[in-house]
């Protein structure tokens, strides 16, 4: 299995090594990147003008790949609005008051729920029906906005995705690229998914709270102000309403939970039932709590969403465009330059890495972590994964042994890095969700998954 490497791809490392470099030291990376697509559009084609488009139209690109996303934020966080100037957020967040009493069971209970909700309907509608209702409990019991993230993100998009044991995309895609039934690849994948799910979790909560503990981290006061009721003679809302209220609103997700099951919704299909119902239970609530004022209300709420939809989504548009050109976007954006068979730039860089290793199953499961985190950058988390299914398959005929075990590590290590834990732009929902910075989210999330990732691949060592 080889590959021509040519100087888009080294082009492309570089600048990946620079970006992660700029992110450890906090600093803004988005010149960086835009400075990074015009220098491979420009060796890419050689015409300057061409270069100068290409930074346009990655721009373009990235927006149009994240405008579902931008959406149904936007719309969330307007229905959110609606909730919180009415006073409805405070009569349904009551009775999980009752039982999340401590920071600790804040995160333990949002992860647990997170990770249920999404092994049957994936994570990002998981977020949107979590969001609006524990994230202000979890703040008033003193989890920082970035602890409610970390659980999300790491139980959902973590967890729950990589193992994907009950849709069954991931381990479908990685099973027929390595040739493998599906039941084999679940089967060896629960292990290493126990594994790396107690590893980074234990870990991200041990390091949440030595910050709490020395103050590093606390829970924003005005963001614990933005959840309750605005005053009183905003609205004309009764208490009855308002209970009214706190009851349709969970009975109409329900809804579309079962929605989901019986036409078997799923990723976006999912996200936008999720969406278009929080559209609607914003009108409802506007127009019922505003009275007259309700139109006027409801373009309000919604120039509110969108404006922190945009907001939050600014610093991510120029990191996104670069990391696309590491996959399907190159040809849409820069053109066909890239050398016949090339199945995208991330993927080329890892089937060079696995055709120039030595094969043995300490190696093989290192590869396969490793390919796996390089095809996660470009933000999807899926688009390598059967590039990951292949490699171990080339693996497992060389060492005699382990392609199941082997597809599932670089399953898993595809997923936790780019389908939302690591890579800014994945993990924006719960960030976004949560009114935390994607960065900063990506920078905490870092040490545990990458220590779970460490741990996984040994564990996988002995288990091939």
């Amino acid at each position: 299995m080889g590959v021509e490497l040519i100087s888009l791809h080294w082009i492309y490392v570089v600048f990946i090594g620079l970006i992660i470099l700029f992110m450890i030291f906090r600093r803004d990376t988005s010149i960086l990147c835009i400075a990074g697509i015009f220098l491979i559009a420009l060796t890419a084609t050689g015409s300057l003008t061409h270069s100068v488009t290409s930074v346009f139209n990655s721009f373009i690109y990235a927006i149009s790949e994240l405008l579902s996303t931008i959406l149904v934020i936007s719309i969330i966080v307007a229905m959110s609005r609606s909730l919180t100037s009415t006073g409805i957020n405070d009569v349904m967040i009551s009775p999980f008051t009752k039982l999340i009493k401590t920071p600790a069971l804040a995160y333990w209970t949002i992860g647990i729920l997170m990770m249920i909700i999404s092994w049957f309907f994936w994570p990002s509608p998981a977020v949107a029906l979590m969001g609006a209702v524990l994230v202000p409990v979890a703040l008033r019991v003193g989890l920082p906005a970035l602890g409610i993230a970390m659980a999300m993100n790491l139980f959902g998009h973590g967890i729950a995705l990589s193992g994907d044991f009950v849709i069954q995309a991931a381990p479908k895609l990685t099973a027929d690229a390595a040739g493998l039934p599906v039941n084999e690849v679940i089967q060896a994948s629960i292990p290493l998914v126990i594994v790396m799910g107690v590893v980074t979790t234990v870990t991200a909560f041990w390091f949440l709270k030595r910050d709490m503990k020395k103050g590093v981290l606390k829970v924003d006061s005005s963001v614990i102000a933005d959840t309750e009721s605005l005053p009183g003679e905003e609205t004309n809302l009764s208490k009855g309403w308002k209970k009214f209220f706190a009851v349709l609103i969970p009975v109409l997700f329900a809804l579309d939970i079962w929605g989901m099951v019986h036409y078997k919704l799923q990723g976006g299909d999912a996200t936008a039932l999720v969406g278009g119902t929080s559209i609607f239970i914003m009108l409802l609530i506007t127009l019922a709590g505003f009275k007259n004022k309700g139109l006027e209300k409801t373009t309000q709420f919604l120039i509110d969403g969108f404006q922190f939809g945009f907001k939050v989504f600014g610093p991510v548009i120029p990191i996104a465009a670069f990391f696309y050109l590491g996959d399907a976007g190159f040809q849409t954006i820069v053109g066909d330059f890239l050398p016949k068979g090339s199945q995208g730039i991330v993927n080329d860089l890892g089937v060079g890495l696995a055709s120039i290793v030595p094969l043995s199953k300490e190696i093989g499961a290192i590869t396969l972590t490793t390919v796996g985190a390089i095809t996660g950058l470009d933000g999807s988390g899926f688009s390598g994964i059967s590039l990951a299914g292949s490699i171990a398959n080339l693996f497992a005929h060389a060492i005699g042994a382990g392609a199941a075990t082997l597809t599932a590590l670089g399953q898993i290590a595809a997923i936790w890095v780019g389908g939302g834990t690591l890579v800014p732009w994945a993990l924006i929902p719960a960030a976004a969700i949560c009114n935390v910075d994607p960065f900063e989210l990506a920078r905490r999330n870092l040490l545990p998954v990458v220590l779970g990732l460490i741990v996984t691949t040994v564990v996988a060592m002995f288990l091939i």
